[in-house]
């Protein structure tokens, strides 16, 4: 199997975490219906070690905010290249997405969004 991911990083608005899951939830459904195998999102809890760069630096948390990571399963990079096409234009996903980013309160800024695409390295699981 050639499993493919896509991962991110993006600051969430701590006050509007509960919207964000909810928004979440259902867009992990869209994506699955698409292809993907897995779909994860979580909340950051421990951001630092030192010697390293922190997620915080990274996407310029906020003392409002909190660091949302997540990552998507696919079979393959050509199912993700498909689903990276029709997802945005699920008219589901425009509904979902739309009140996220309202310039009135933005709760989600793709400019401070860090994402990519990555190939199989190592995949090491219980299962």
């Amino acid at each position: 199997m050639e499993t493919y991911i896509d991962g991110f990083v993006l600051p969430i608005p701590r006050i509007h975490l509960k919207e964000y899951k909810a928004v979440a939830e259902k867009v992990a459904k869209i994506w699955k219906e698409y292809g993907a195998l897995q779909y994860f999102e979580f909340v950051g809890d421990d951001l630092k070690l030192a010697g390293t760069r922190s997620f915080i630096e990274l996407v310029d948390m906020k003392k409002d905010e909190v660091v949302i990571f997540g990552w998507v399963v696919f079979p393959s990079k050509d199912v993700r290249d498909r689903a990276n096409k029709i997802v945005p234009t699920d008219s589901r996903m425009t509904e979902l997405v739309t009140p996220l980013v309202d310039p009135k309160r933005v709760i989600f800024d793709a400019e401070r969004m860090v994402y990519g695409g990555f190939q199989a390295l190592v995949m090491l699981s219980n299962n």
